[in-house]
């Protein structure tokens, strides 16, 4: 009798064996990405699943609007339907630099939530100027832009990023505008604690009615860039960016049940290629 026992315990054992075995081996292999940086995180635990030069400093085009956002919406008593009037030095910015743009028009009163989605959505570079001279301190519109630069570096400071720095509101910088992979995922994780960020981040497209110069009214249409947001299942964010730089980058979060897995890609050499990186790191996130 106990010979019998011992021989279906070793039977048991070595099925048991065989699954636990089987299952090693069909543990995911890191996937390769054109992108020369990327990260991956899990966004609920915040452990590492993905690192590819995570803590290489790069140029990060617009991705730097996160921050603009985070900057914003951390602001003490913040009124999202303040009104903000549309200068002509925004739009004069935009002629100036060739720059992605909201469309924004001169004299048009737009409320500040209004902004972050033309900020976030079509990544309009006169909507970060209009928040970051909204949103900093000083008496000249330089000044303010300056304080609030200072501001999006204090707060990658307070976030104890070592490998951020920013010289612009927008991405369009002067050589001094960086960050990596791992710290852009984190600056991220953190904006998507606030609801506002969630919300507009995950929307594909939005119809504002904003007050015109003379008190009537327009509407605006705005369609977000992240591309994503309609070919991954699960995607709620985050932020593309892309320049001559920065070639093409993507900031970058999906959920599928109770994990969600958020990343960023650095420096992909075509939008294609950055897809198809993206795609590959949360297929390899979602798997972890």
């Amino acid at each position: 009798m106990r010979s019998a026992v011992t021989v279906s315990l070793t039977a048991s054992a070595v099925l048991a064996g065989g699954l636990f075995a089987g299952q090693a081996q069909a543990a995911p292999s890191a996937p390769s990405i054109t992108a020369p940086g990327g990260f991956v995180m899990n966004n609920g635990t915040g452990t590492t699943l993905y690192g590819k030069a995570a803590d290489t400093r790069r140029s990060t085009g617009s991705t730097t609007k996160i921050m603009t956002a985070k900057v914003v919406l951390s602001q003490p008593n913040l009124n999202l339907d303040a009104k903000v009037t549309i200068q002509k030095a925004y739009s004069d910015y935009i002629v100036a630099k060739n720059a992605s743009s909201a469309r924004l028009i001169v004299g048009d009163k737009v409320t500040v939530r209004q902004l972050l989605y033309g900020l976030m959505l079509p990544s309009g570079c006169d909507a970060a100027y209009a928040l970051a001279d909204k949103f900093g301190t000083g008496s000249t519109r330089d000044a303010r832009v300056k304080s609030f630069i200072g501001k999006m570096n204090d707060e990658a400071r307070r976030l104890g990023l070592r490998n951020t720095h920013f010289d612009s509101f927008d991405g369009i910088g002067s050589g001094q505008n960086y960050s990596t992979p791992r710290d852009l995922t984190k600056i991220a994780s953190s904006a998507m604690k606030n609801s506002t960020f969630r919300s507009v981040v995950k929307t594909k497209s939005t119809t504002q009615k904003v007050t015109t110069k003379s008190g009537g009214y327009r509407y605006m249409s705005w369609t977000n860039t992240n591309k994503l947001l309609s070919t991954y299942s699960g995607a709620i964010g985050v932020k593309t960016g892309s320049g001559p730089q920065a070639k093409y980058c993507l900031v970058f979060a999906a959920t599928r049940g109770n994990k969600t897995v958020i990343g960023t890609v650095l420096a992909s050499p075509s939008e294609a290629n950055r897809a198809a990186d993206v795609k590959k790191l949360l297929d390899y996130g979602f798997a972890r």
